[in-house]
This record gives structure tokens, sequence and C-alpha cells, in this order.
């Protein structure tokens, strides 16, 4: 039983270790979001759809910054100056890509507004 608890605290300690070691993949965002004075309903879903795993991917990485910034911040390898001038640098990322994702739910919900606005006539 001890045996098996070691082995899958060692892959999780792996598992970590690789995700510090990996750069944080910026997600792209939506191509287009459609114009709801014209959208067909299967074009409002699947943006809705698209919005949505951009939210997740954002989330995603925002998670990975964080674990690249407490991974920097355990080195003890690297000195005080550069551990906050990393810590300022993934703050301005993770701010950057929450106002992103943000923006992007608000055009999407704009359209979707004058979508069901057309379609409720």
């Amino acid at each position: 039983m001890k045996k098996a608890i070691l082995s899958i605290v060692s892959v999780f300690a792996a598992l970590a270790a690789m995700a510090a070691q990996a750069t944080c993949i910026y997600p792209r965002p939506p191509e287009n979001i459609p114009d709801g004075a014209t959208a067909t309903y299967e074009q409002m879903v699947a943006a809705q759809r698209a919005v949505k795993q951009f939210d997740a991917d954002i989330t995603a990485y925002t998670a990975c910054l964080t674990m690249e910034l407490e991974a920097l911040r355990a080195d003890p390898e690297v000195d005080e100056a550069r551990k906050a001038e990393f810590e300022v640098m993934q703050a301005k990322k993770n701010n950057a890509a929450v106002d992103e994702a943000q923006s992007v739910a608000d055009r999407f919900n704009e359209q979707l507004r004058v979508y069901k606005e057309r379609t409720k006539k």
C-alpha cells in the first residue's frame, strides 16, 4: 500500500515538474462572433460553444501561469529580484488574459441580445 502511494506521489511530482518546465501557451480567441442581426441559430450556438471553450482555455492558461510562478518561487537558485520581476510579468499576463476573455464574452452577449431581439418578433 505504501509503495502504491509513493508511486502515485512520485507521478504527481513528476507531472508538476514537467508543468513547471513548460511554457504556458496563450489560447486563441474565437475567430469571429457572428452578427446577431443576420446570424442563424446554428451560428449563434457554435459561437457560444467557442466562447465557452475560450473561457475554459483562459482558465487553464491562468492556472498554468500560477504553476509557473510557484515553481519559480520555490527555486532556490533564482534570486529575489528575478522572482519579483517574474511575478509582475505573470500578473500582467493573467490580467490581460482575463480582460480578453471578458471582452470576448461581452461581444458575444451583445450579439446574442441582438439575435434574441430579432428572432423574438
